[in-house]
């Protein structure tokens, strides 16, 4: 019980579900330190969803959005925005359509 209460809950979209077994959320424990650390953690386990969410480089693809608790962290700080156990964050990419 105690990971739980240092864990950090990954929403994932539909479209991106396919990638971790069908799972809504992914939760990791114990949470990292910022959004790069988290998803290295993700790529660690799910290197599928690692290749849709960043680039060779490493950067996060333009079309892929990620919210730590509602807050874009494109207008925060990036990667380097910080995560702290307890809190959501969401990965939304882009829906183009015509």
């Amino acid at each position: 019980m105690t990971a739980a209460l240092d864990a950090v809950t990954v929403q994932l979209p539909s479209s991106l579900r396919e990638l971790v077994g069908g799972a809504q959320s992914i939760t990791v424990s114990p949470a990292p330190a910022d959004v790069g650390a988290l998803l290295d953690s993700l790529a660690l386990t799910h290197p599928v969803l690692e290749r849709r969410l960043r680039d060779e480089t490493g950067a996060i693809r333009r079309y892929v959005n990620v919210y730590v608790d509602g807050d874009d962290i494109r207008r925060a700080q990036g990667v380097a925005t910080p995560v702290v156990a307890g809190i959501t964050v969401q990965i939304l990419p882009s829906i183009a359509g015509g």
